[in-house]
């Protein structure tokens, strides 16, 4: 091949890369289905509301966890009751911290 054709067939190569490696990080931030485990309080670091916008078509809450995302269901009993149970974790170490630095 000439330098003439091997700079178009690289260059749309690179295209095709480039498109599919976006593509994929944008369906990684975004909750395409919800996850039937549950994981424990303890292990959850926090966690985020994902609405219905653009190409994100379900609205979920994203636990963060160690390494890794999980998508729930928020009409779920259990899913509630682990936003609880982060949210008041979160108040006793805010509270600990507060009193501590008294």
């Amino acid at each position: 091949m000439t330098n003439s054709k091997v700079f178009p067939a690289a260059a749309l190569c690179s295209l095709l890369f480039l498109s599919t490696f976006l593509s994929g990080a944008q369906s990684a931030s975004c909750c395409l289905s919800y996850s039937r485990r549950r994981p424990p309080c303890k292990l959850i670091l926090g966690y985020s509301i994902q609405t219905v916008t653009g190409s994100c078509d379900l609205h979920a809450v994203i636990f963060h966890l160690p390494g890794k995302f999980l998508c729930a269901d928020p009409s779920r009993k259990w899913t509630q009751k682990l936003r609880l149970c982060v949210e008041e974790r979160k108040r006793t170490s805010a509270q600990v911290f507060k009193l501590s630095a008294d």
